[in-house]
């Protein structure tokens, strides 16, 4: 069975879907060269170069809220350098593992070399896979490891833990002299600030913030990437998405985050699918940022209401509030450590 014949049966305006337009509609780009991505692929490339030049390694932090497209970067520059199967060996130059939730030492050790490909990878002892790590990496060449979800090493199980975890990957980033990227929420900065030694060896930060109002710089930037966005969509929007006063509202609707403005235009375009459209308007915009972002948005908060106040919608109770927030909420180890980031960890 298609997923799509059971949307078609099951869709209450079927009949009257626009031709040409598959529901569940996805838009499929590659990453969109703004300020912010270029300049985090430019600062990854850096430490890749001076890796392989010196062969030295260090750590590179990226930090940033949830959707503001700090996976894409690590996705990308994994992408730009794929494994080559040679006769000998697999040849990996950059390898990206994702860390795993309330992580240990050797949990991470075994994410690691299962990435790598390694079968069995959950068996052995943490110092063994750290063995098995080693010769992996000098066999496969190993230049770059990118660790996205940085932050879920602030949630191991124990403080414990969290020490044995941290100074296993200060001991490993030091031994193999590998490039080493870790990408995760603004709590990612407590991991390396909670150990000296690895504080100095990520000592290079990048903060990847939401698109802002504010900025004239940034708003320009962000209508640019509404019109590109734009010409990719297989409806044309009544008004063109880059017109300031949409973009105002798309911008408030996605609180300046990538991922909710994909999330938005594609709701948008299945939204008008559904109802037999050929283009895309305010009301159109308002199904698809209730369907997708705010289930339950008061109908003149939707940022796409004629007489919406157009406000951050990031009060308490609202979609965005916990983007605010920057403090590692539930973490055991936070707790025991008395961090806080409510002020901003600034």
């Amino acid at each position: 069975m298609d997923p799509v014949n059971l949307m078609t049966r099951y869709s209450a305006r079927s009949a009257s879907s626009t031709p040409g337009i598959c529901p569940g509609y996805k838009l499929v780009m590659d990453p969109l060269p703004h300020v912010r991505f270029s300049t985090a692929m430019y600062r990854i490339a850096d430490l890749h170069q001076r890796r392989r030049t010196h062969g030295m390694g260090g750590g590179l932090l990226i930090s940033g809220p949830s959707g503001a497209g700090k996976s894409t970067i690590v996705r990308a520059y994994s992408a730009a350098f794929p494994r080559v199967h040679e006769a000998e060996r697999t040849h990996i130059p950059v390898l990206l593992v994702t860390v795993p939730s309330s992580p240990t030492s050797k949990s991470l050790a075994g994410a690691i070399l299962e990435a790598l490909g390694r079968k069995n990878a959950h068996r052995g002892t943490a110092p063994e896979k750290t063995t098995w790590l080693h010769e992996f990496f000098t066999r496969c060449g190993v230049e770059m490891l990118l660790l996205d979800e940085f932050h879920h090493l602030l949630y191991a199980p124990t403080l414990s833990s969290f020490r044995d975890v941290t100074d296993w990957l200060k001991n490993f980033l030091e031994d193999t002299r590998v490039g080493m990227v870790g990408c995760g929420l603004p709590a990612a900065e407590f991991v390396v600030n909670s150990n000296e030694q690895l504080a100095r060896r990520f000592s290079e930060r990048i903060r990847v913030s939401p698109f802002s109002l504010e900025d004239p710089a940034d708003f320009h930037e962000f209508r640019g990437i509404l019109k590109a966005l734009g010409e990719r969509l297989p409806l044309r929007s009544e008004t063109p998405l880059y017109e300031a006063n949409l973009a105002r509202r798309l911008l408030i609707a996605s609180y300046g985050l990538m991922d909710y403005v994909v999330k938005v235009l594609e709701g948008a375009v299945s939204a008008a699918s559904t109802a037999g459209l050929q283009t895309i308007d305010l009301d159109v915009l308002a199904a698809a940022f209730r369907d997708r972002v705010w289930r339950d948005v008061p109908e003149r908060l939707n940022p796409f209401h004629p007489e919406s106040p157009l406000r951050p919608l990031d009060r308490p109770g609202e979609v965005f509030h916990l983007h605010t927030r920057e403090d590692p909420i539930g973490s055991p180890v936070a707790k025991r450590l008395g961090l806080s980031m409510t002020m901003g960890g600034r």
